[in-house]
């Protein structure tokens, strides 16, 4: 097995983990019967093996094949391979079914590969899905034997900047991510089933907007439960809007994270049951309003300061995958006891495991799109590749209540029709707010700036020096501070192997807490009396070069005072409730 550079307190057990990443790969939308295709797969990838593109069928595998561990990427020490920029990623394992899933249809399920996946099953090509970060899915039931079945992915990524990538890409600074990098699984269903679900709250109108997908002509019916108690049901057509009505609906918010339990069953026009799963919803309203004349984000009808971290959600030992749930639920169970009520995913996405938490634990989320690098190349393919993509990871996330705003763009990267964009996200999911290029005012020196598209919900700058001035409201649009901070703590034998760098650099924790501390009374200045509306701070972790997070990157190290971080961090978001003209209570630091 290759060697760790730096491990994390998870990296030997996961190494050694016969099924990494375990859970249930869905939680939003649940079924009792799966199977895990996570492990240990046969595996061929570099530039010099057969071409993975767009292959018609599959190359052979023998005794010389190496194994790597799914659903880590071959870049990384926990997959087993640990070798960079592969291009060419073939997989292959086996699988039997359980005898109880006779005469259901089987489906195989993605949660991401970057970035083409051609996938075979017994030889037979099945089909292709191109882009990294939404999940896909293949019916493989005519495909199948009976015992032992194979099952052979192709993966291909030149991670050439011309598809969407953030900062997995030749200009993101970071180790490259490629190949099968979520989670592979198998379901069985009947022949009629539940394909998806569209779940919107309204709290102003007290119910819940359902649509499920599945064969015209069948009826839902919904049942909607506060514990074990049903408080709500409704029944409708699939494919069409139908409501479940709540007398008195309980709001979500990160203080109050409540969430509704959801069932739904499928019937056939003889009144069977033929498909039935599970979920939860939260009922959660965000959009702008005034406040004493000063446009801000409301959440539920009030407004909330906004107090992030920018979370780019990189590890040592997986790259773009944690190591394991445990893992990854650490880093938000820190973001929430250190006082923050919201992560800003910067550049990626995560397994909807990620989403859940979030939905569970009362973490606001803004959700960036991976920024495409080189959108001028070939424009009637790459951006068009984005906008697929774009619309692919909103369609993926978007029945969680956490996820508050979607930002197209960042600081210009490879941003183009930014206005029109902005104005499409917004179109397209009118339930939530839209930061149409987070940090408008920097721009990377290889192209043009783009600039303030003028439009979307935000007026949104990044500022990495004190003391700073975040732009105010205009009239309509809330004023944001997508990105500051960045102040960097070296904290040997805690950091990547390579040359360490930050915007600037204190020698302490005691002297980083207390500069955090001064950064958050110079913005409670900012909000009280400029109407700054939120703010994000750089970041939770270090990652590999940088030095500047709360955590060091093994998450080892605790580089602040938490328990003093938490108090300005609730300090000023009770302060900002108090800005509310129905809210007079005194806040004390």
């Amino acid at each position: 097995m290759p060697k760790a550079d730096l491990p994390t307190r998870w990296t030997d057990t996961v190494m050694h983990t016969a099924v990494p990443w375990a859970e249930y790969p869905r939680p939003q939308l649940r079924r009792s019967e799966w199977q895990c295709l996570n492990g240990w797969w046969d595996y061929k990838g570099g530039k010099q093996i057969s071409s993975a593109k767009a292959p018609d069928k599959p190359i052979s595998f023998d005794l010389d094949n190496e194994s790597i561990h799914v659903p880590f990427c071959p870049e990384s020490v926990l997959s087993g391979i640990k070798r960079d920029q592969e291009v060419n990623m073939w997989y292959q394992r086996k699988f039997s079914l359980p005898a109880d899933w006779k005469g259901k249809d089987l489906l195989l399920h993605f949660e991401g590969v970057l970035h083409k996946a051609t996938v075979f099953i017994n030889g037979q090509k099945v089909g292709m899905h191109e882009g990294g970060y939404e999940s896909f899915t293949f019916n493989i039931t005519s495909y199948l034997h009976k015992g032992e079945n194979t099952i052979t992915v192709a993966a291909y990524d030149t991670n050439d900047g011309t598809a969407p990538s953030g900062k997995n890409s030749p200009r993101g600074d970071y180790t490259f991510t490629s190949g099968i990098w979520q989670s592979v699984w198998l379901e069985p269903v009947s022949h009629i089933h539940i394909q998806n679900i569209r779940l919107t709250p309204s709290v102003q109108q007290k119910r819940l907007a359902l649509q499920v997908t599945a064969k015209n002509g069948l009826n839902v019916l919904a049942v909607a439960l506060k514990g074990d108690s049903i408080v709500a049901t409704a029944s409708g057509q699939a494919n069409n809007l139908f409501y479940l009505n709540l007398l008195h609906p309980k709001t979500w918010s990160p203080d109050h994270p409540f969430l509704y339990d959801l069932k739904l069953k499928l019937v056939n026009q003889k009144g069977q049951v033929v498909d039935s799963v599970l979920s939860y919803f939260g009922m959660r309203d965000i959009r702008l309003g005034k406040v004493n004349g000063v446009i801000r984000p409301l959440l539920n009808g009030q407004f909330v300061f906004q107090m992030g971290l920018l979370d780019q959600g990189y590890w040592p030992d997986g790259i773009l995958t944690p190591p394991s749930s445990e893992a990854l639920q650490y880093d938000m169970e820190i973001t929430k006891a250190a006082g923050f009520n919201l992560i800003r995913k910067h550049m990626k996405t995560e397994s909807k495991r990620f989403y859940y938490l979030a939905d569970k634990l009362g973490l606001l989320v803004w959700q960036d799109m991976p920024a495409i690098w080189y959108q001028d190349k070939d424009t009637a393919v790459n951006r068009s590749r984005f906008r697929k993509e774009l619309k692919g990871l909103i369609d993926d996330h978007y029945n969680s209540p956490s996820i508050v705003a979607w930002v197209p763009f960042n600081e210009n990267w490879g941003a183009f029709d930014v206005k029109q964009i902005t104005d499409w996200v917004k179109n397209y999911d009118s339930t939530r707010l839209v930061n149409g290029n987070s940090g408008y005012n920097n721009n990377p020196s290889y192209q043009k700036a783009y600039g303030d598209p003028g439009n979307g919900d935000f007026v949104d700058t990044h500022l990495y020096g004190v003391p700073f001035k975040p732009v105010e409201p205009d009239s309509h649009r809330a004023a944001s501070l997508g990105e500051f901070g960045g102040v960097g703590l070296f904290v040997p034998g805690h950091m990547w192997p390579v040359e360490n760098n930050a915007y600037r650099y204190v020698a302490t924790k005691t002297a980083l807490t207390d500069d955090y501390i001064f950064s958050i009374e110079h913005i409670y200045q900012y909000m009280r009396y400029h109407g700054l509306s939120s703010a994000i701070y750089t970041q939770t972790t270090d990652v590999e070069h940088e030095v500047n997070g709360i955590l060091t990157y093994d998450r080892a190290v605790k580089k602040m005072n938490l328990k003093r971080i938490r108090k300005i961090n609730r300090w000023l978001i009770n302060s900002s409730k108090d800005i509310n003209p129905d809210n007079r209570s005194d806040s004390l630091r």
